[in-house]
């Protein structure tokens, strides 16, 4: 288990808590309270809030990409986007070398100006990040001029289910 501040600040908050709950049911032997919230805090902590943050945050875990992965475990690809995104890993890179590192475009997307699906728009599906109450499936768009990326961008489906 890694402590990093934020974790730190966390027990912290918990603690207090864990000790207002204590003391309000027995003020009179504050040693004991101080035992008994010293105990429970981490159980506290680490069955009650740590799961309940996890499940409706949406932080997730992030990855540098790897071409591997990403084609062995398409449900996870989201680990990887951010790193695509934020080091523009893919501009200026051709159809020939996205497709060697991607894949095959999983469907191209919507053009505007052609009212029709362009094959200049290569569409990834990157899976569903955890978190409760998601409905929404991430893609990645890939936007080609002149045969190279020039655009990359994140955006969200809404799935429904019938």
């Amino acid at each position: 288990m890694i402590v990093t501040p934020l974790m730190i600040i966390f027990l912290i908050i918990v603690f207090i808590l864990v000790w207002f709950f204590i003391k309000s049911i027995d003020d009179q032997r504050k040693w004991l309270n101080i035992i008994i919230t010293i105990v429970l805090t981490p159980v506290v902590y680490f069955y009650i809030f740590y799961p309940l943050l996890n499940i409706f945050s949406s932080y997730h875990h992030q990855k540098y990409f790897n071409a591997t992965q990403w084609l062995e475990k398409p449900n996870l690809r989201y680990e990887m986007s951010n790193y695509i995104i934020d080091e523009k890993l893919f501009i200026g890179k051709t159809k020939e070398e996205i497709e060697s590192k991607l894949g095959k475009s999983e469907w191209f997307g919507w053009d505007d100006t052609l009212k029709a699906n362009s094959k200049q728009i290569w569409n990834y599906n990157l899976g569903f990040k955890p978190g409760a109450f998601n409905n929404n499936q991430e893609c990645l768009e890939l936007i080609f001029k002149e045969n190279r990326v020039i655009g990359c961008k994140q955006y969200q489906l809404e799935k429904t289910y019938d």
